[in-house]
């Protein structure tokens, strides 16, 4: 059996770990998009999760032909993962034909791409900026719907397709246009670590759990059991949190003072805020849930400054401070 890398051993990287529990915790958020330097953990902490979760009813994940077998009732598979290369294509993606049993039975039959493979957990996209926009804006359609639509060589093929959506990116080697970028629910900046502590600690855990997997896995029970009891309780609790209208008004105070288009980031901002506080166990959202949340609501859906060249995260942070002062 493969062992994955604890989820809970990955060392630093707090603000995309917090995305990714947030996403587990309401997939509604939508996603999310990560930037930052090759080599930091983004794909480990995303295979991580997924691996950590319990397993899902083999009736609600992946893709069942219409007039196959149903599941047996109980039966489970483990959280999909599905990590989709650079150079997919769109039938690879969303499916297409089985030419095989097209050409050998002369029967039109769908062949699941992708999207069908990841429903119920995980679809990870590896340098999501330089994929073409075709296919970037046809995976955040289906990861909005939760459906995959499929017309073509005489078929029409509609199934489920619920997937958390996790893109990572480096600026430098191209931007997202902002159209598809604001429709990343969550925005990660993750850098690599500058001291000298954390990249022995880092090393010395990558080597361990090379050595021996299962021991280090062992080792970091635990604390795995603790992340996934932590899901758990903000799944359950997610629903009883309220929300006052001063706290929606701060959101969209906020909102409003940082300049952020539509009403896309407040949606975000309240869901994230909301899946926060059901992770902490809290019935309430309160200003601090706002505050901690919004720049990864918020940070991707700014307009660049002309005269201000400070960055996003500095932006939001300077209009959280106003409205404490207020």
């Amino acid at each position: 059996m493969r062992v994955s890398f604890p989820f809970s051993a990955i060392v630093g990287q707090d603000e995309m770990k917090l995305a990714l529990l947030l996403a587990a915790v309401d997939a509604r958020i939508g996603g999310v998009m990560v930037f930052g330097d090759r080599g930091t953990g983004k794909s480990t902490a995303v295979r991580a999760l997924a691996a950590l979760l319990p397993p899902v009813s083999a009736a609600l994940a992946g893709f069942h032909a219409e007039g196959s077998a149903p599941p047996a009732p109980k039966a489970t598979v483990p959280v999909p993962f599905v990590d989709l290369p650079l150079g997919a294509t769109e039938d690879r993606v969303v499916g297409a034909l089985d030419l095989e049993r097209a050409l050998g039975a002369g029967v039109k039959a769908f062949e699941p791409g992708l999207l069908a493979r990841a429903n119920g957990g995980f679809l990870y996209i590896d340098e999501v900026n330089l994929l073409e926009d075709h296919i970037v804006d046809l995976l955040l359609d289906v990861a909005a719907s939760g459906e995959n639509v499929v017309e073509r060589e005489g078929l029409s093929v509609r199934h489920p397709a619920r997937f958390v959506l996790v893109g990572s990116g480096n600026p430098e080697e191209g931007e997202l246009r902002p159209q598809l970028l604001d429709r990343f629910g969550l925005s990660v900046e993750v850098r690599t670590p500058q001291d000298l502590a954390s990249r022995v600690e880092i090393l010395k855990r990558c080597d361990a759990f090379e050595r021996t997997p299962v021991d280090f896995a062992e080792v970091w029970r635990a604390a795995e059991k603790k992340t996934l009891k932590q899901i758990a309780r903000g799944r359950a609790g997610l629903a009883k949190v309220a929300m006052s209208d001063a706290m929606l008004a701060r959101a969209s105070g906020l909102c409003m003072a940082v300049g952020a288009d539509g009403l896309r980031g407040e949606l975000t901002l309240m869901r994230a805020a909301r899946a926060l506080a059901a992770l902490e166990g809290k019935l309430e959202v309160t200003p601090d849930h706002i505050a901690r949340v919004a720049p990864l609501a918020l940070r991707h859906r700014l307009r660049r400054g002309v005269l201000d060249e400070t960055g996003s995260t500095v932006r939001i942070e300077r209009a959280l401070d106003e409205l404490a002062a207020a």
